[in-house]
């Protein structure tokens, strides 16, 4: 017992060193900003590439968002087209199905955060402790692969093991059901799928962090007689947390954007009791219906919800630890 507390207690003396020294104010740097840009030109010239793609690819588009408040006609364009302020805000909250939406995109995007975030943490702890490193290899190789089917054909593979005559799953229950017309297994079906696909890649970050953790705490907790789950829980989590939280922080900005894809490609009449999303909402108005102003009002209001959760998250988490994302 005495062994396990001395443990613990050096992990958490190395930890509290190493917050020391990252809170420690570092020495105001004597060059100005173009001596420093002369100095690392090089570096400076590497960022501006994607900072000028950043601008032309996310910025300038933005200036189209004035249609959400203008009855927007192609052939007036943006700034002739007459402006309607929030009608179509109103439109969409007095939508019919407004609130099935709202529900099953926050439902949706809850579950798969819950049920789907800890899964890449879980499966680091676990490769990390493989000392076979051929084996460790073909792990990670199976894990990752699934990442780079593309959604067509993760829901026809769907499609096919659950499909009523000759499903996977209906062979190994002895049944004849058809999943994706049950409403009420269609979140199941599309946050099952997307951990399937998606946990080995969420991973590799994890592994990365693991993979820098000074090989001095795993001898000296060895010394100290701690067992693997005691170096995991003492060592392995702490290490992880800031880049779990970091994670987290960035999942929770997009908790409004439900694959659009998945769902539209499983999508059926029978369960859209579930599946009906604002994504998909999004493009009927907008892509089949050609209702660009209301479609891009929807959306707009999507992305400030995220931009809301985003935020609250981030200042939670930089309560709860020293993660800031902004």
């Amino acid at each position: 017992m005495q062994k396990e507390v001395s443990c613990v207690e050096k992990t958490k003396r190395s930890a509290r060193a190493g917050a020391a020294v990252a809170k420690r104010p570092s020495a105001p740097h004597g060059k100005s900003l173009g001596q420093r840009i002369r100095d690392h030109w090089q570096l400076y010239a590497l960022l501006l590439i994607p900072v000028v793609l950043t601008v032309i690819y996310k910025y300038i588009p933005m200036y189209g968002i004035q249609i959400a408040f203008r009855d927007f006609d192609a052939s007036l364009g943006f700034t002739r087209s007459p402006w309607v302020g929030f009608a179509y805000f109103r439109q969409f909250f007095e939508t019919p199905t407004f609130g099935r939406m709202m529900k099953n995109t926050i439902l949706i995007s809850l579950y798969s955060l819950l049920w789907g975030f800890p899964v890449p943490i879980i499966l680091s702890l676990i490769i990390n402790q493989v000392r076979f490193g051929r084996f460790k290899r073909a792990v990670q190789t199976v894990l990752y692969a699934p990442h780079f089917i593309s959604i067509m054909v993760i829901c026809g593979m769907i499609k096919i093991f659950l499909s009523p005559s000759g499903g996977l799953l209906n062979l190994l229950m002895g049944t004849q059901i058809d999943f994706l017309t049950k409403s009420e297994a269609f979140r199941t079906i599309y946050i099952a799928s997307g951990i399937w696909q998606d946990a080995g890649w969420g991973c590799i970050i994890y592994l990365a962090t693991l993979a820098n953790v000074d090989p001095g705490l795993y001898e000296a907790a060895k010394i100290d007689g701690a067992s693997v789950f005691q170096r995991i829980l003492h060592i392995d989590i702490p290490e992880l947390l800031p880049m779990a939280i970091l994670n987290l922080i960035m999942a929770a900005g997009g908790l409004m954007n439900v694959g659009f894809e998945k769902v539209w490609l499983l999508q059926t009449d029978l369960n859209m009791a579930t599946s009906d999303v604002i994504a998909v909402y999004v493009y009927q108005q907008g892509i089949e219906r050609a209702k660009y102003s209301y479609s891009t009002a929807v959306g707009l209001f999507n992305t400030a919800i995220n931009i809301v959760l985003l935020v609250i998250v981030n200042k939670i988490a930089s309560k709860a630890s020293d993660v800031e994302f902004v």
